[in-house]
């Protein structure tokens, strides 16, 4: 069992992020943020956003998404229901309109497919005949994958790391002591690292940056999507 909140609040703040920064990169209200890092599961939505925002709240700050919800499902559900809290239903009136909603969106978007259709006759018979096709438009080139890097950066008076390929019987890719200021990059997207000092180094995985359990002789994996605490 961990603390859900306190875990989040740190990892945000190693990252020098503030609330208005991270409601920016997730959509996820600053109010529910809060309410997040505070466990104040019961101010938050229903039961399925309060889910999504800590998935989605866990992941961009680099931690397991799945872990959280799965502490939090352990902790506050009983039984399908967040224990304690009320289950929220939409008045017959809220849910008519939001039905009304959808179906003005189902009708305009039928109208817009109708339109283009049209327009895509009339280009034809405008330019092609009656046996030619309009005009086709080539493809756009679809641009080359950014390379994946994993960068170190000694913080607080730095620390030493071991980094291996993919998993901790993997190729060993670095073995040193990262001062504070300087820096180490390595190719790749998937690797096994042993920290002596978390709060010695910043992690940085393809330049999004990599949120670090705070504790002494950590061994993690790191991936594009998902960092988790590995036996070593």
């Amino acid at each position: 069992m961990f603390e859900i909140g306190n875990s989040l609040r740190e990892a945000r703040m190693r990252q020098g992020l503030d609330y208005a920064q991270v409601e920016l990169a997730t959509k996820i209200r600053s109010k529910y943020l809060r309410a997040l890092e505070e466990e104040q599961f019961g101010t938050l939505p229903a039961q399925p956003y309060v889910k999504g925002f800590l998935r989605t709240y866990a992941e961009f700050l680099g931690l397991d998404g799945q872990l959280y919800v799965d502490e939090y499902n352990s902790r506050y559900v009983v039984d399908g229901h967040e224990d304690g809290a009320p289950i929220v239903r939409r008045p017959p009136s809220a849910q008519r309109r939001r039905d009304r909603r959808v179906e003005r969106r189902v009708v305009l978007l039928a109208l817009l497919g109708i339109a283009i259709l049209t327009a895509l006759v009339i280009v034809a018979w405008k330019y092609g005949g009656s046996s030619s096709s309009p005009p086709s438009t080539p493809p756009a080139a679809t641009p080359p994958a950014a390379p994946r890097t994993l960068r170190l950066t000694g913080v607080n008076g730095g620390t030493y790391v071991e980094v291996r390929r993919g998993t901790s019987t993997g190729a060993v890719l670095l073995q040193a002591t990262i001062p504070a200021g300087q820096k180490q990059i390595l190719d790749g997207s998937h690797f096994w690292l042993y920290v002596k000092r978390s709060a010695g180094v910043r992690v940085q995985l393809g330049g999004k940056a990599v949120a670090l359990p705070a504790k002494r002789n950590l061994r993690v994996l790191v991936t594009p999507t998902r960092t988790a605490l590995a036996s070593g």
